[in-house]
């Protein structure tokens, strides 16, 4: 692929293959391929399995009682706060020192020969990674743990369904297996919203000043991209859930974007491959703006013609409507 793409000088490392979407959607069906896809998310050290583990943690180690949510006090409401403070640190502080600060893995895969940008008016205090953690400390942080005040509120009062394992454990794997996929498909339509180019110029241009990302640059977005982002999490009003449900909802849509904006495909400790990190479906959108809107579960770019696969013949297509998009 890359012998013929004018732009592979542009990477200093690319997958040497198309990039995949959810064989799921492929017709005609696979179960090979579909079992192969689920088999890479789910029983590997992944994001998700990243976000499960730190979700059964919080639950059963740090999360206040239900009935303790009843009314709005500053107890359970400040530990909420705490854990979606220590989650992102914990996750963005220690991936971004092993990759840039310690440099563990030194150069091995990482999709951009440059480093994080110093010294640049573009960012806040001048300085990418300081201007990341602003906005994903201050901004994303805050809209998060604001929904989920209301969520928890909610479901302590029974104001909406919940469910129990015990009682309905179908129902609840079901739930904890999909909660990604709807991730996506809010992500796609947000995010494609927030391209419109009015949006873009005061909003999400917040988010697209890291064209070279790093693991801080995840949610590191305007308040009202927040505000936007994190309305996924409502869907616990309407469809039964657990607590867990919610829990594992917050971890993925909040940690997971720190390793597909880590700027590396993989982690690499003592010459062993030891996680998947970097998303280069997503590291395509930061380099061309106007492609992969969504996530590789439900392949919505590629149904409505904004799909990148990593082909010079994808990037032609791409800036052609980057041109149309912008010069309406």
């Amino acid at each position: 692929m890359t012998a013929t793409d004018p732009e592979s000088d542009r990477w200093h490392y690319r997958p040497d293959h198309l990039v995949p979407l959810n064989p799921l959607f492929s017709w005609p069906p696979s179960p090979r391929a579909v079992w192969n896809w689920y088999r890479g998310a789910w029983l590997q050290i992944t994001s998700l399995t990243l976000c499960m583990v730190m979700a059964l943690v919080v639950y059963f180690a740090v999360l206040p009682p239900l009935e303790s949510m009843q009314s709005f006090a500053f107890g359970w409401m400040f530990r909420i706060w705490l854990i979606n403070m220590v989650a992102q640190t914990l996750v963005a502080g220690t991936l971004h020192w092993w990759l840039y600060i310690r440099k563990g893995q030194d150069m091995k895969t990482k999709f951009d020969r440059r480093d994080l940008t110093r010294n640049n008016g573009v960012f806040t205090f001048n300085n990418q990674v300081y201007d990341n953690i602003f906005w994903t400390l201050g901004s994303a942080m805050t809209v998060a743990t604001v929904y989920q005040w209301i969520i928890w509120w909610a479901m302590a009062n029974g104001f909406v369904a919940t469910v129990t394992f015990a009682e309905n454990p179908i129902w609840c794997f079901v739930w904890m297996a999909f909660i990604p996929m709807w991730s996506g498909l809010h992500f796609y339509w947000v995010h494609r919203l927030s391209h419109h180019p009015k949006l873009y110029k005061y909003v999400h241009a917040v988010h697209h000043r890291n064209v070279n990302v790093g693991p801080w640059s995840g949610i590191s977005n305007h308040w009202y991209e927040n505000i936007l982002y994190f309305t996924t999490y409502f869907i616990h009003l309407i469809v039964p859930s657990h607590p867990l449900h919610l829990l594992f909802h917050n971890m993925f849509q909040q940690v997971s974007p720190i390793l597909s904006h880590s700027g590396f495909e993989k982690l690499i400790v003592k010459e062993s491959e030891a996680a998947r990190s970097g998303d280069f479906f997503h590291q395509l959108h930061h380099r061309y703006f106007e492609c992969n809107y969504g996530t590789s579960e439900i392949p919505f770019d590629r149904w409505f013609g904004t799909y990148h696969d990593g082909t010079a013949e994808a990037t032609t297509r791409t800036r052609a409507f980057k041109k149309q998009m912008y010069t309406k």
